[in-house]
């Protein structure tokens, strides 16, 4: 269903909104936890890890009436509408939803079994599309919302060693635009996140060609931005109905650089990759 360019819902105000994180027990989503409960938001956190869903609660402040642990392996995306009811079933409602579980990759394509590609794509890419889907239809009822989805700069631009995990973000961006075009002016909104390096376990807990961790923090990733800092970014964008925000050092300005010129940023990539900075 196409809806006509007649509302545009702004979110001037986290206080009382119905948040919901994914990926919540660490990184971007811990620090998005504690700024909607800065902001007086409810909160439902969800990722697998119960123990550290409970520590970010703690660290977030809130009263218990106003916050809700469901923890949930997103990949088996099959469950996403009765996570959805769940929420429903507790708030009522849910006014934002952050998608934001996802897992990156350390492998060399051609040395990586379909399996693997397909474990990633599973959890950061149709895990978010269920969600959203399962999430939707009541924001569309009362013709407000907004689905706010952790991409990547790597989403514009691949990298080596990153095959995977670039294509899951590159299929977010496809899905999610032509979703934003079909819905404009039904009161939802999408904002897609592209952040570069920030300061979070993200290169550990990358997937290997093997299937087990790469459990090395990436050089880059420990100099990379406070993920705090980004959080706050992210909820003045999203206030400010922001399609896009973007976050991080240079490396944000490598899709800019690419558009100018493919055959540079390429040949920059194969020399870092030659130093096999991409696997540290």
């Amino acid at each position: 269903m196409l809806f006509s360019l007649t509302k545009k819902w702004s979110m001037k105000t986290f206080q009382n909104k119905v948040v919901w994180i994914t990926g919540a027990s660490s990184g971007i989503g811990e620090a998005l936890a504690r700024v909607c409960a800065r902001e007086g938001a409810r909160l439902v956190l969800t990722a697998r890890r119960e123990e550290e869903l409970r520590r970010v609660a703690a660290g977030a402040g809130l009263p218990e009436e106003s916050l809700f642990i469901l923890p949930a392996d997103l990949s088996a995306y099959d469950q996403a509408e009765k996570l959805a009811g769940q929420v429903i079933q507790r708030f009522g409602r849910i006014d934002v939803l952050f998608n934001n579980a996802g897992i990156s990759s350390r492998a060399i394509a051609m040395e990586t079994p379909v399996g693997i590609d397909r474990k990633v794509m599973d959890l950061d890419f149709f895990s978010v599309v269920a969600l959203t889907k399962a999430v939707v239809p009541g924001m569309l009822e009362r013709k407000e919302g907004h689905i706010v989805v952790t991409s990547s700069v790597m989403g514009k631009i691949g990298t080596p060693m990153r095959s995977a995990y670039s294509a899951a973000k590159h299929a977010l961006h496809g899905f999610f635009e032509s979703m934003r075009m079909e819905i404009d002016g039904s009161g939802v909104q999408i904002t897609l996140l592209c952040p570069g390096y920030i300061r979070t376990q993200v290169s550990v807990n990358a997937i290997t060609a093997s299937g087990e961790k790469f459990n090395k923090m990436s050089r880059y990733q420990e100099k990379g931005k406070d993920p705090l800092k980004f959080a706050e970014k992210v909820i003045r964008g999203v206030k400010k109905g922001k399609r896009e925000i973007s976050y991080g050092g240079i490396e944000t300005f490598g899709p800019i650089l690419y558009r100018i010129s493919p055959r540079a940023v390429h040949a920059y990539m194969k020399k870092q990759n030659r130093k096999k900075s991409y696997t540290e």
